[in-house]
């Protein structure tokens, strides 16, 4: 059993491609990549869920780990790839949690403006109820 472990292993060692997918150089980027496809699809949600602390400190650790991908030997340009693409979602992220809070909160004013619309619809109604009214007393 053992012979035919050492037999596969130098058949993947020789070939290149088979090689370096059964690496960590190539497993430790895919799996990492997870981090940042999650950054980029929470920039279309709301900033509220955005925690800045988490969001800082996922961007030190990317740029961290950026320069750390070109220090090993051989160069590792699929997770320096991986770190760019998280550090640049997560800048994103602050850019989007840094308007919420400087433009006074987003949320708060959606929610305000969307407040004055509703009554403005209810009292318009308000109004299309009393004629109606009016017009039902007349014809009685």
């Amino acid at each position: 059993m053992a012979a035919a472990i050492k037999a596969l292993n130098a058949k993947i060692r020789s070939n290149p491609v088979l090689d370096y997918v059964c690496s960590t150089h190539f497993w430790g980027p895919v799996s990492n990549f997870g981090i940042p496809v999650a950054a980029v699809l929470d920039t279309k949600k709301d900033p509220e869920i955005i925690s800045g602390q988490f969001t800082a400190v996922l961007m030190v650790y990317s740029a961290t780990f950026s320069r750390y991908a070109m220090a090993v030997t051989p160069k590792n340009y699929l997770l320096l790839a991986c770190h760019i693409t998280n550090f640049s979602a997560q800048t994103v992220q602050i850019g989007s949690l840094t308007e919420r809070t400087c433009s006074g909160g987003g949320r708060e004013r959606s929610l305000a403006e969307g407040a004055k619309t509703g009554i403005a619809s209810v009292q318009e109604k308000g109004k299309e109820v009393v004629d109606k009214a009016k017009d039902l007393v007349k014809t009685n």
